[in-house]
């Protein structure tokens, strides 16, 4: 017994095909983020470089530090410390989770808004893009900019002398806006799903 042909897909009419085209208008603005990406990488390059500099004596290499972590211009430091080891280590790994967060925008919302990637048998595939869609894209998005806000307002703490009390109390407010807001998102998202799942 032959087993029937799947039947071919009928073509759109000129309107609906032009809508669903107009998608690929999408496809500069993800060519944009990663010319961003590489913007930061580098940014990361560069500043990795003068934190090896500085451990070898360059005094130019640790102004540039001070200045990129911002200590106060009447702070005389001559020589790397801790404090500048760890606000220069943090300060990299903000780089990261933001390029993290570009990677996630650039392939999660290419694959869920223009055109799939193809990537069902790659062994590369990130785990979670196997399962991604609008409303875990927004979750994961809440999240990593929570993480980005926690790296950044730690910055800010352990360089607290430098800063206005009127500048932390504002990050530390926006923080937990950022945290309200993943966790509202959060919970909306459950409550969809619950409602889906029922129906």
């Amino acid at each position: 017994m032959s087993t029937p042909t799947p039947k071919a897909p009928s073509p759109l009419r000129p309107l609906p095909a032009l809508i669903f085209a107009s998608r690929w208008l999408q496809l500069p603005l993800y060519l944009g983020l990663i010319a961003a990406q590489a913007v930061y990488v580098w940014h990361f390059l560069l500043e990795l470089w003068h934190l090896v500099e500085a451990v070898f004596g360059s005094q130019t290499a640790l102004q540039a530090l001070i200045t990129s972590i911002g200590y106060k211009p009447e702070v005389q430091i001559t020589a790397l410390n801790e404090t500048v080891i760890m606000l220069v280590v943090l300060a990299l790994i903000d780089v990261v989770m933001i390029s993290n967060l570009l990677i996630m925008v650039i392939v999660g919302g290419y694959e869920t808004f223009v055109s799939r990637l193809g990537l069902d048998d790659h062994p590369d595939q990130p785990e979670w893009l196997g399962h991604v869609n609008a409303s875990v894209l927004k979750v994961k998005l809440g999240l990593s900019i929570i993480g980005i806000s926690s790296i950044h307002l730690l910055k800010t703490f352990i360089n607290a002398a430098n800063y206005d009390v009127k500048v932390l109390m504002w990050q530390t407010i926006i923080h937990v806006v950022f945290l309200a807001s993943a966790l509202a998102i959060a919970y909306t998202d459950k409550l969809l799903n619950s409602s889906h799942d029922r129906h």
